[in-house]
């Protein structure tokens, strides 16, 4: 076993697995550690500890509680102390698993496939969480394509290999490290990734994306901008890029700021995550369907003849009538609308965290702490594009991600962020400029500014 690969089930096994102390606010323990770790024990006892919800070595019998011994209490503390995910962990060890994906095997990175009426596209790299490479985005864009214009071809499906994961984002890693060795590699990586989410947003075939397990950055423009999403009681949406000195690309200033209220406003400046149906019902996916049915209805939608998108949104529909997974469970974000849209509908970062302060609540506090983690850079210029993102086109959009991606590549703290995260692992970004007060006009036009003959062409 390799050392990143040994490093990495130490920390999965260890850790608390919850995300990163800079991004993500906690939501209700329904997604425990082994969630992420599900398909990864294959014992019974993982599978036992996996309904508990709790790792194999920290389960007690609640009705032994009153007759333990002070050791076994002292183990009972260390259990519960696990068991408070700390909401910014789980991430972290995503982000982590997004500097290792070297492809070691002979395997193809995406597995391109005709069958039946479909064209199959398989992110094919599972140990790494299917992480999106620009090779792998050059042979998705090309074949896409190509289905696109054949007439046998009348629905393409989009999937990620195993069972953690669709696609936990972009190989940020090595785009860091390419600063030095390869600079071209973020004109080119960021251009033909947003090249790719464009042909997905207007396929003119049906286009599905099976977003079951982690769901994040790359691996959302692969998904959200395609006329079907189907989620299952597995996946995991987030966009955590300002915890990292970057912003929420991949055409998030079109998706976000059109979803529900202000939520996607909250999504984009707090990393907030989204598990299982809450995906559909936050907006992000279309569909819900129980994971155990995915290959049924992959089959049942292979099996259509030259099908119009109502025919296919007529068997995903079927499907999510038959799911019963969390049905009557109400959005995680119901009950804190009323504080979301009043708190992040103000125009200045400075004034949302002042919304903040003043609300007070738990929930609200907890948005806070979080914001006040991450890159002020990132928060400012993430707010902008949301903000100028609400009116503009999807390929306008792509236009000014394309001037924002280049602008973080040519500042601080994008860089600092990945090494705080995935090298040194300090989880202690020095960012710059370290406060909002100091992000002058001037830097975010700067940001947003046309790059003249190499601006994106769509």
């Amino acid at each position: 076993m390799g050392g990143h690969k040994r490093e990495c089930l130490k920390l999965l096994l260890v850790l608390p697995l919850s995300l990163p102390v800079l991004l993500l606010p906690r939501l209700p323990p329904s997604w425990g550690p082994s969630d992420l770790e599900s398909g990864r024990r294959g014992s019974e006892r993982g599978k036992e500890s996996e309904k508990e919800n709790v790792l194999p070595k920290q389960r007690l019998r609640l009705t032994d509680r009153k007759h333990i011994s002070a050791s076994s209490q002292t183990e009972g503390k260390e259990e519960q102390r696990l068991l408070l995910f700390n909401s910014f962990k789980r991430t972290q060890i995503i982000l982590q698993h997004l500097g290792m994906s070297k492809h070691t095997n002979s395997e193809p990175e995406v597995l391109l496939e005709r069958k039946g009426c479909a064209g199959v596209m398989t992110l094919n790299r599972p140990k790494v969480l299917n992480t999106l490479t620009l090779s792998m985005i050059r042979k998705i864009y090309s074949q896409l394509k190509k289905w696109e214009q054949e007439s046998e071809t009348s629905l393409i499906i989009m999937k990620g290999a195993g069972e953690k994961a669709f696609c936990a984002g972009g190989d940020i890693r090595v785009l860091a490290e390419s600063r030095k060795t390869e600079p071209k590699l973020s004109q080119d990586l960021f251009r033909e990734e947003y090249i790719l989410n464009y042909a997905i947003g207007t396929c003119q075939k049906p286009y599905v994306a099976l977003i079951h397990g982690i769901t994040m950055g790359g691996g959302v423009g692969l998904s959200v901008h395609g006329q079907f999403r189907v989620a299952t009681e597995k996946t995991l949406f987030a966009m955590p890029e300002t915890a990292i000195g970057f912003f929420p690309d991949v055409g998030g200033g079109y998706f976000l700021p059109r979803l529900p209220g202000k939520v996607g406003y909250l999504l984009a400046l707090t990393g907030f995550r989204l598990k299982g149906r809450d995906v559909q019902k936050g907006g992000i996916a279309t569909h819900f369907v129980d994971s155990d049915k995915l290959t049924m209805l992959e089959k049942d939608l292979l099996a259509l003849k030259s099908p119009s998108k109502e025919n296919v949104a007529e068997v995903l529909d079927a499907y999510q009538k038959k799911s019963k997974i969390d049905q009557d469970k109400p959005f995680v974000l119901e009950e804190h609308m009323d504080c979301i849209n009043r708190c992040f509908s103000a125009s200045t970062v400075e004034q949302i965290i002042q919304n903040l302060q003043e609300d007070g609540s738990r929930f609200a506090l907890e948005q806070l702490k979080t914001i006040k983690k991450m890159s002020p850079a990132s928060l400012k210029i993430t707010l902008r594009q949301i903000m100028e993102g609400s009116s503009k086109s999807l390929s306008e959009v792509f236009i000014m991600e394309y001037r924002l991606s280049q602008a973080c590549m040519r500042g601080h703290d994008f860089y600092e962020g990945v090494r705080a995260v995935l090298v040194d692992k300090d989880q202690n970004p020095k960012w710059k400029p370290a406060r909002l007060e100091e992000i002058t006009d001037e830097f975010l036009n700067d940001c947003f500014k046309s790059l003249g003959s190499s601006d994106l062409k769509l």
